[in-house]
């Protein structure tokens, strides 16, 4: 049996053969690092044996797959053990990884709270201590219900019974206690390679989601390879609790979610409003100079343009249902994409026409479910800076290179310069043929090498009708967000039969690429407000500048200074409230205010102006126009 390294070397080993088995030929210190292997691109525990020819790596606490691997056996193997003997009577149902953590959900007649978390935490350690092995066997499906059923272990039958296969359960077990959970692994090797733990909160959960369904307990944490690195974790989470867009938004009266109305949508006041008409004329412009034309579409349409494009078949449960009017069937519009297609095909196009580049800062709406909404990050309506560009087979390179120009110039504006680069593959569920779909990423391939951008392959992460190449941007505290999207669609042209006149005088299928820079509107808005942790750089600033008389001697000339302002178009705010100057000054640094303009007697006779900052320097005096010169500056810069 033939097994190729990641540096292409071969090993000729016996069918049989396990990881760690290999990870010993190779040598004793590999072997005690490593938790887990990859075999064809499949994670595969160290003891199972391999039975043919194949790429193999081993995955070590290092790698981020190893991490991932260390946390499900935390919440599988730990977790789920230190809740079964404090709580002899729970249920255990199902224990995923998410992002930099872990959860598990239990069945408890006793009721289990934040503070139970201390307790809990100690019996994981007392485990841990034990450097239990883990075992894994393989069972029959009649087999692995028996298994539970000797444990009265409900939500893991379940699982089994509605599973499709029939053998291939896994169960894991530990060597040290009467423990075994179901699950599809890989775990560790043995507890040994468990690092620092945290559980952070405990919320309510519906079995699968489902509000019909039995309210269990969801248990949250989350685990690194040592305390260093938990201890940094946990610092960033104490900063994002500090910059969370939720607080900041109504601190400085930015939006609302108004519950009367409905969750998940947004109300702008006028602060945030200002922020956003800011963020979208930029917008505007920089499409205009790369050559997009701005469109405005309806906000419904008959059933059957999405049923034309596949919204149905491949996106309907994040559709909302049909709306009956006049024996016609409509639906609030999920995309954009249908309409800039209709436009598309009100007249005959020609080769010559090409790139044709649309763009729209297009509402749409999205049926999510109640608990998961999350202030301006997950919503049901909201908008996208959505654009589509239509193009032949040989533009599709060049017109990708420059989107991902356009998007990383604009989000260098808003201060970001870190990325993560994905190029997403076919998911399980597509439109079109395999031979379009290899066609397509391979053009997005070649438009990152063109540019000279690092990626990584995110497998399966495609739309249904196409791959795409997603922009994860890096705030001010580390964090990872998307927002840019490319995504190259050979099929929806097809669907609605879109054409254009060749240079051979033939009809043609247009290509189409579907792109976003900010995302949406609404998200990219409460990622800036945690990004800057409220304090707006000057053009974003809903108020640039506060005219604080010192008193009511001052009044006239603040109002003055105050018009010269808003006539050279900055956003200026004058408090004429009867309070000390010191409280004034106090209360536009709280709402963070870019320059503070402090106005006395002093100012009044020699004509001038005296600036304080959001971050508490004195500039000093200054004439006005001297002023207006530094801002311009500072707003072009």
């Amino acid at each position: 049996m033939k097994i190729t390294l990641p540096d292409e070397s071969i090993k000729e080993l016996p069918i049989g053969t396990t990881g760690l088995d290999v990870a010993l030929s190779i040598g004793p210190g590999l072997a005690k690092s490593a938790v887990a292997v990859n075999i064809d691109g499949v994670q595969k525990d160290l003891c199972d044996p391999i039975d043919r020819d194949c790429s193999l790596s081993i995955i070590t606490l290092d790698s981020e797959e190893g991490l991932e691997i260390m946390r499900h056996t935390v919440a599988a193997q730990v977790l789920a053990l230190a809740i079964k003997n404090i709580y002899p009577d729970a249920k255990l149902a199902i224990g995923p990884t998410i992002e930099n953590g872990f959860y598990y959900d239990f069945l408890t007649q006793k009721t289990i709270s934040t503070e139970d978390l201390p307790k809990i935490e100690d019996e994981m350690r007392k485990i841990i201590q034990e450097k239990s092995t883990i075992k894994k066997s393989l069972h029959d499906k009649n087999n692995a219900i028996g298994f539970f059923e000797n444990r009265s272990e409900d939500y893991k039958i379940k699982i089994i019974e509605e599973s499709e296969q029939s053998d291939h359960f896994q169960i894991y077990s530990n060597e040290d206690a009467d423990f075994i959970d179901l699950c599809r692994g890989p775990h560790l090797p043995d507890l040994t390679h468990i690092g620092a733990l945290k559980l952070t909160k405990v919320s309510g959960a519906y079995w699968k989601g489902d509000s019909s369904n039995e309210m269990l307990t969801r248990i949250y944490g989350t685990a690194w390879r040592n305390k260093k690195e938990l201890d940094a974790h946990l610092t960033q989470l104490e900063e994002a609790e500090k910059r969370d867009h939720r607080r900041i938004g109504k601190d400085l009266d930015l939006f609302s979610i108004q519950e009367d109305a409905g969750g998940g949508l947004v109300f702008w006041h006028p602060n945030g409003s200002r922020i956003r008409n800011a963020i979208e004329k930029y917008w505007k412009k920089e499409h205009e100079k790369a050559g997009y034309e701005i469109l405005y579409t309806p906000h419904i349409a008959l059933d059957t343009l999405w049923q034309t494009s596949g919204h149905t078949d491949f996106y309907e449960e994040s559709m909302y249902t049909p709306i009956d009017d006049e024996n016609q069937s409509y639906r609030l519009k999920p995309m954009n994409c249908p309409f800039h297609v209709l436009i598309y095909k009100d007249k005959l196009r020609s080769y010559r026409d090409f790139p044709i580049r649309w763009a729209e800062l297009g509402t749409v709406y999205r049926h999510e479910m109640t608990g998961a909404l999350h202030g301006l990050m997950r919503v049901r309506g909201f908008t996208q800076d959505d654009a589509h560009i239509f193009c032949s087979e040989d533009q599709i390179e060049q017109e990708i290179s420059e989107i991902l120009e356009l998007a990383i110039n604009m989000l260098n504006k808003f201060t970001f310069t870190e990325f993560e680069i994905h190029l997403a593959t076919r998911p399980e569920k597509y439109v079109g043929s395999e031979e379009i779909w290899d066609k397509a990423t391979e053009a997005l391939i070649d438009a990152l090498k063109q540019r000279g951008l690092n990626y990584e392959i995110d497998e399966g992460g495609g739309a249904f009708y196409g791959p795409k190449i997603d922009i994860k941007i890096k705030d001010a505290i580390g964090r990872l967000w998307q927002c840019s999207t490319v995504q190259l669609d050979f099929n929806l042209p097809e669907r609605f039969d879109m054409r254009y006149i060749g240079s051979d005088g033939q009809k043609h299928h247009p290509i189409m690429i579907h792109r976003a820079l900010l995302g949406s509107v609404e998200r990219f808005f409460g990622i800036l407000v945690e990004h800057f942790a409220g304090k707006f750089p000057l053009w974003l600033a809903p108020v640039q500048v506060s005219v604080l008389p010192i008193n009511q001697k001052q009044y006239d000339y603040a109002d003055s200074v105050h018009q010269i302002f808003k006539k050279n178009g900055l956003r200026s705010e004058i408090d004429l409230r009867n309070e000390k100057i010191g409280s004034k000054i106090r209360d536009h640094t709280l709402n963070k205010v870019p320059y503070m303009i402090v106005l006395g007697d002093r100012e009044v006779c020699d004509d001038e102006i005296t600036i304080r900052t959001q971050k508490g320097d004195d500039l000093g005096n200054m004439k006005i126009e001297d002023f207006l010169d530094k801002v311009a500056n500072e707003i072009k810069n």
